[in-house]
């Protein structure tokens, strides 16, 4: 009998229902993650890989995320909105969390766009 076969399958489960979790993102290169989040992102590229699983609920945006290559949340925001229009990312409840005004006013256009997108 193999030893390893009891240990495989469990992580085999512990996977599946690791994958099947819904996802609630928060975005930010500095704040802690608030307490209803349970994935943090502190990247651009970071939260977007978490949007292509399919699995997130909700997200929370900051917008200034650090050096350049870090993007910002409106990069985040703009791959939402697109996603959205072509019908690639199911509706999710989102909230903008920066202190950056100009970005929010930019972020929250975005997102709303997305949310008519969401209501055709």
């Amino acid at each position: 009998m193999n030893p390893f076969t009891t240990h495989d399958a469990l992580t085999h489960a512990a996977q599946s229902i690791l994958e099947s979790k819904a996802l609630h993102v928060w975005l930010d290169d500095l704040r802690p993650i608030r307490p209803g989040y349970n994935a943090l992102a502190k990247t651009a590229d970071e939260a977007i890989k978490l949007l292509k699983t399919g699995r997130v609920e909700s997200i929370s945006l900051d917008h200034d995320l650090g050096p350049p290559e870090a993007g910002t949340g409106y990069d985040v925001a703009q791959w939402i909105e697109e996603a959205a229009y072509h019908g690639k990312l199911k509706r999710l409840t989102w909230a903008i969390h920066s202190a950056n005004p100009v970005g929010v006013n930019k972020m929250r256009q975005a997102l709303q766009s997305a949310d008519r997108f969401w209501s055709r």
